[in-house]
Parts: C-alpha cells; structure tokens; sequence
C-alpha cells in the first residue's frame, strides 16, 4: 500500500493490526485492552470536506462499535487507541451506551465488523454523542466516496 495521496485510484480502508476478512487482534477487543483498530487510507476523494466512520457487527442486527466524524480529509489513517484523542474529532455514541471505540466481543461464533469510511462534501455537521442513525443520515447526501473493511472476531 502506497502512502501518497491517490489522485487517480480508488478510496481504499486498510488495517496495519488485520488483513480484509482476516481475524482482528484480541488486543483490540473487550478480551484484550480494548484499544481502538488503528486504520489507514488512501484514494480520498478529491472535493472532500470531511471523513466519517462506522464500525458495526451485521451479525448481532449492527450492534455499533464506532461513530466517529469530523475527521479531516487531508489526514490517512488513525493510530491504534485513538479513539478519545484529538485525531477523531467527534465520538458518537455506539451501542453500549458509551461514546467512541468499544471492542468486539461477541457473545458466541465468529462475528464480521464493517468498518465504513465515508468522505463526505460537507461537513457533516455532528456533534459529541451522535448516534449511528444519525451518522448515516448526515452522509446520505453529502457521500461522494465510501470505503470499507470487514475484519473478524471469535472470543477464546
């Protein structure tokens, strides 16, 4: 993966800790520290005004993990345990009820997690403690370019 700015090529989500589809580290989930996935990405569309993410597990109904936003367009990744820092702007709240980043910890099999960066054409206008229905919302009409990346987790 190249770290210059793509002009040409597409939005693309990656993880320095898992590979696409592969197996997320247990540091990152509630049976480790808990710490934030760092990411990386390239490809951002030009015209963006502002970064915006969501991580959810399909397979417990989108159980949200991250909303974050606010994020800058000139920026190419997040570090690990950013979450709470001032690289991520905006927390919203995910579902366990707290802002920012909470681990995967599924209570039984192998879940997915959707991280979905969306580069938007205007700020998204969220604040502190947004919800995920909120999130998508704001980018509905204001997406010019999505990027995913779905890593695993099974417990023990």
């Amino acid at each position: 993966m190249s770290n210059s700015p793509a002009s040409r090529g597409s939005f693309a989500l990656t993880s320095p800790a898992f590979s696409a589809g592969g197996s997320i580290p247990q540091k990152f989930s509630c049976d480790g520290e808990g710490r934030s996935v760092p990411l990386a990405w390239s490809g951002v569309p030009s015209g963006t005004a502002e970064l915006a993410l969501l991580v959810d597990d399909p397979d417990a109904r989108g159980f949200v993990h991250w909303v974050a936003a606010g994020i800058p367009p000139t920026a190419s990744g997040l570090a690990e345990g950013a979450s709470g820092s001032k690289d991520v702007p905006i927390e919203g709240r995910n579902s366990a009820g707290r802002n920012g980043w909470t681990g995967p910890c599924p209570p039984s099999g192998t879940h997915h997690y959707q991280f979905s960066l969306y580069a938007l054409s205007k700020p998204s206008g969220l604040s502190s403690g947004a919800t995920a229905d909120q999130l998508r919302s704001a980018v509905k009409d204001a997406t010019i370019g999505t990027a995913t990346l779905v890593g695993t987790y099974k417990r023990g």
